[in-house]
């Protein structure tokens, strides 16, 4: 076994390869960030610098003949996700991939067979299975404290994505379901010990980003489970004043309530305004809730320094590209249950001509606005 710290790569330049860069930072005894790929060369060098990464590439693929690097975290657009990914593995490295785990079910089949292929990682990028305060939420539950578990509510909204790539159909595959809902439909997957998800009915519409997208800027998910739990999903794009993302659990002993921020914030007021306060915050001034430790709290760090130990043989994947391939199912039937207007049982084939999952509910809802009536 390879000792020392782990030696990393990361493919992508903005916002989610900083957190990767400043998580693996907060945790350094695990592992290092020694090289990073973009195809923006101000973008990469600038985060490089950021970060004192000492290698930059425009070419992924160059980073990958770097033979001291040992994993690799994508950090770039949906639908590049699945070609980076075969190409990570016929690289012989480690695999740290950002949710949705791809575009297309075939996709992510594709991703999880050349991973095996090639005798390495595919790691799913779902860090709310590390979220400190959903982590013991899950404790309690699994220790009893709400007896049978028969109801999981996961929140997450924000105004919309930092890149302009997200609100591209073409390059996201879909809009808030795709983006926010993969976290909300994997954290009851897990929560509920991974309980096959039986069926899903979804919701969505687009309010308030219609002149920048086709996608949906909100959407509510209900999820049946084998198990007899339910799910429920609800995700923004829509939402103003930065991020917020909370859990419920009820039981028939007992229920907890988790918001990710506001209890790890300090509820200010400035007239003047200051730097940062949280994820996606507009502006600073009057009213606000500055967070501390986001990072840990999100719990990215503690994610990618468990893949690391995954790496070096010491722990076992908690989150995997199976994981991803069973919330991108459950992703197609969503938006196939919102473009039908009826709950879609699973498992759910997609039709073969479908490219990108966000067609399902466009497609569904056009040929419901043209049906006679």
């Amino acid at each position: 076994m390879t000792n020392g710290r782990v030696k990393v790569g990361i493919i992508g330049s903005q916002f989610q390869a900083g957190i990767h860069a400043a998580s693996l930072q907060i945790m350094p005894h695990e592992a290092e960030v020694v090289a990073i790929a973009s195809p923006t060369p101000g973008n990469a060098a600038a985060l490089a610098k950021r970060f004192r990464i000492p290698r930059v590439f425009t070419d992924y693929r160059e980073m990958l003949r770097e033979r001291d690097i040992e994993m690799v975290t994508i950090a770039a657009p949906n639908s590049l996700h699945a070609k980076m990914t075969r190409d990570i593995a016929a690289a012989g490295k480690h695999i740290v991939c950002e949710k949705p785990l791809a575009m297309t079910i075939a996709e992510g089949e594709a991703m999880i067979a050349a991973a095996k292929r090639h005798g390495v990682l595919l790691m799913y990028g779902e860090e709310l299975f590390f979220t400190p305060k959903y982590l013991k939420a899950k404790e309690m539950a699994d220790a009893g404290a709400f007896g049978k578990v028969y109801l999981i509510k996961q929140s997450e909204k924000h105004f919309g994505p930092h890149s302009a790539w997200f609100w591209d159909v073409n390059r996201s595959g879909g809009g808030a379901l795709m983006d926010l809902g993969c976290h909300g439909i994997a954290f009851c997957y897990w929560f509920l010990g991974r309980s096959p998800i039986k069926s899903v009915y979804c919701q969505m519409g687009t309010h308030v980003h219609g002149e920048k997208t086709k996608a949906e800027d909100d959407s509510l998910c209900i999820l049946e489970f084998a198990n007899g739990a339910v799910g429920l999903v609800e995700n923004s794009w829509a939402r103003r004043g930065g991020m917020d993302d909370r859990i419920e659990v009820f039981g028939e002993a007992g229920c907890s309530y988790a918001n990710l921020h506001m209890g790890n914030s300090l509820p200010t007021y400035s007239e003047n305004g200051y730097g940062y306060a949280v994820e996606k915050a507009p502006t600073t001034k009057g009213w606000t809730y500055p967070v501390f430790e986001e990072l840990w709290n999100y719990g990215t760090p503690q994610e990618l320094t468990h893949f690391a130990h995954c790496v070096r043989g010491k722990e076992t994947p908690q989150a995997t590209g199976e994981d991803g391939l069973v919330v991108l199912r459950a992703i197609y039937a969503g938006y196939a249950s919102a473009g039908e207007g009826r709950k879609i049982a699973l498992p759910y084939q997609p039709p073969p001509e479908v490219k990108n999952p966000i067609d399902l509910w466009l497609n569904g809802a056009a040929r419901q606005q043209t049906a006679p009536h």
